[in-house]
């Protein structure tokens, strides 16, 4: 007779006990038959909920089992009776990978999973249509397949690239290397003939791929990516101050330092590349970022933008002032 593993028993587990809990002290026998299993091995898989609860592990922590007169009653701890939350970071790392996951050819073709991404996003409150999008969204499937396919078949790809940094939109040739996800996002190491150097290219900026008849060599061994932004030395240093709520920015992206305040406010010294990128962060993190030196005006000259396109225009302050931008108006899309 085959041995049943442990993740069979417990795959087994949580498919009887809330069938059983929802009878309210079925026969032993019935749940035997009913879970095609002997009844002393039934038993045994009961009895190792009597380990089962949360810390402190106390007895009225842990999953009760009564086995009486022939029949079987299951009762949880408190702490079970509620449905767990996730806390607002596992609920964006979930929903990065599943976006990540939908992204691939294979996820495409999953109904289910795009219908739970899409609960998720209502959830968290990423996903109103009619937010504005600081971030692109998530890779086109088919754009993803179509580097996968060229570099498995060392091909070069005519690209359409959206810069997030200058934004703006090239043409370019690259001879792509690598294809990988990294932090819930898809990338793209390449040879870009356009600048004639080694490049890393987000997936979901780029905004179609075709495969050329053209081949190429790849390297025969490639340096690791060691940073998926590096800093140039001729880049402008800009110093922000965050509030608590803002740390991300110190925590997400490279810098070159930062410095502890009072109330939890952080200085944090970026290099940038563009004022596209850092106007994003700035509308991105509103009032809870402050820009200290090096940008002065910034913020205010993209929140005057942001204001014009919602019909704002005429009552917008005049330069230099703090705009008041209407709430909710300013998301994130991941």
């Amino acid at each position: 007779m085959k041995r049943t593993t442990a993740s069979e028993r417990l795959a087994r587990l949580l498919a009887l006990v809330p069938w059983v809990v929802a009878q309210d002290g079925p026969r032993v026998a019935d749940v035997a038959e009913r879970f095609g299993i002997p009844e002393d091995e039934l038993v045994d898989d009961l009895e190792l909920l009597f380990m089962c609860g949360v810390y402190p592990f106390t007895p009225d922590s842990l999953i009760e089992v009564d086995i009486e007169g022939g029949r079987v009653w299951v009762r949880f701890a408190d702490w079970f009776r509620r449905p767990l939350r996730l806390t607002a970071p596992e609920g964006l790392a979930l929903l990065a990978a599943a976006r990540a996951a939908l992204a691939t050819p294979a996820g495409t073709s999953v109904p289910s999973l795009e219908r739970a991404v899409a609960k998720l996003e209502h959830a968290l409150g990423t996903g109103a249509q009619d937010a504005v999008a600081v971030e692109p969204g998530q890779a086109s499937g088919e754009v993803l397949a179509s580097l996968q396919v060229a570099n498995r078949e060392r091909r070069k790809v005519r690209i359409s690239y959206y810069s997030f940094g200058r934004d703006e939109t090239t043409e370019r040739v690259v001879q792509p290397w690598q294809v990988f996800s990294s932090e819930g996002h898809w990338y793209l190491l390449a040879w870009c003939e356009l600048v004639d150097g080694r490049r890393l290219f987000r997936v979901d900026r780029t905004r179609a791929a075709t495969v050329l008849e053209e081949h190429f060599e790849a390297p025969s061994e490639l340096a690791p990516v060691a940073s998926l932004y590096e800093g140039r030395e001729e880049d402008p240093v800009v110093v922000l101050d965050l509030a608590p709520e803002a740390r991300w920015v110190a925590e997400r992206y490279p810098n070159e330092g930062t410095e502890q305040h009072s109330g939890g406010h952080v200085q944090v010294r970026l290099r940038v590349s563009s004022r596209a990128w850092l106007e994003r962060i700035l509308l991105r993190a509103g009032p809870a970022a402050t820009v200290v030196s090096g940008a002065e005006g910034v913020a205010a000259e993209a929140a005057l933008r942001l204001l014009a396109v919602y019909g704002f225009g005429r009552d917008a302050p005049a330069p230099g002032a703090t705009p008041c931008v209407p709430a909710g108006t300013v998301t994130s899309r991941r």
